[in-house]
């Protein structure tokens, strides 16, 4: 779990608390029922609009993932690939069918039994780059439904900051209750650029984040049962895969040969 935009947000929001706080005004003059209500439903309502009902429901079942951001670790992915490499040259292609079974992932799954049945490579490519294609078409829907409500909301703000303010000329005959109602008149405008700001517009950018961190892995997953296919050798895939990952996000292959080399103790040394 990657709880970045969790605590993201939180501190976003804790540094308005603190800046409230600091002035000595009192947090309950910002959260008034009716424009929060305005500012979140109506965003909420027109970012459905905008789209349609399924476009709503995979924003919405694509929110826990935002928050959670579980992504695998690219080392972790190339262990795994060597070791069905390793697999493949010692049992041979039909033991990928075997290994599916012991796999969650449904991409990768799909991608080993296409082995085991004697599927062509370049039409297993195809296959799985259509699939990365979809799924990175499927995540960009949710990423797009957070973003154009990070668009909407500022100015459903004003929208309600317009609206308040006519009610403040309505009562122009009682100066007394002109700057408490002006004040309230202002926290719809408040709302909107902090709800589009300190939620939906990094929720899309999470999301679009995530999308592009989930299509770099299931490329590494492809090319490496692809070698898988063709019989590469384990070192050699390893090594290949690494340099497809950015520096620093995968162990590099050297650490163990130089963890052996420091355990071994010099001949010269020896002999000495």
């Amino acid at each position: 779990m990657d709880p970045a935009t969790i605590i993201g947000i939180v501190l976003a929001f804790g540094a308005v608390v603190a800046m409230v706080t600091m002035e000595g005004a009192h947090l309950s003059a910002l959260l008034l029922p009716a424009p929060m209500v305005l500012v979140f439903g109506a965003t909420i309502a027109v970012g459905i609009a905008s789209g349609t009902i399924k476009d709503f429901l995979t924003a919405f079942k694509a929110l826990p993932r935002a928050l959670r951001g579980k992504v695998e670790p690219p080392q972790q992915v190339i262990d795994q690939v060597v070791g069905l490499a390793e697999k493949a040259r010692a049992s041979g292609l039909l033991a990928m069918e075997q290994e599916a079974e012991g796999v969650d992932d449904p991409f990768l799954k799909r991608a080993l039994q296409n082995i085991a049945d004697g599927t062509d490579g370049d039409e297993l490519r195809v296959l799985l780059e259509d699939e990365i294609a979809t799924r990175s078409k499927k995540d960009r829907v949710a990423a797009k439904f957070f973003s154009a409500m990070g668009g909407y909301a500022p100015t459903i703000g004003i929208i309600g900051t317009v609206v308040s303010l006519t009610h403040v000329l309505e009562n122009l005959a009682e100066p007394g209750e002109l700057g408490p109602l002006i004040a309230s008149a202002f926290v719809a405008t408040l709302w909107g650029l902090m709800s589009a700001n300190f939620l939906w517009l990094p929720l899309g950018a999470r999301l679009r984040r995530l999308s592009e961190l989930d299509v770099e892995r299931m490329t590494l997953l492809m090319e490496g049962v692809l070698a898988v296919q063709s019989g590469s050798q384990p070192r050699l895939l390893g090594e290949r895969l690494r340099a497809m990952v950015p520096d620093g996000d995968a162990d590099k292959p050297a650490s163990k040969a130089a963890k052996a080399s420091r355990g071994a103790k010099d001949p010269v040394e020896e002999a000495a």
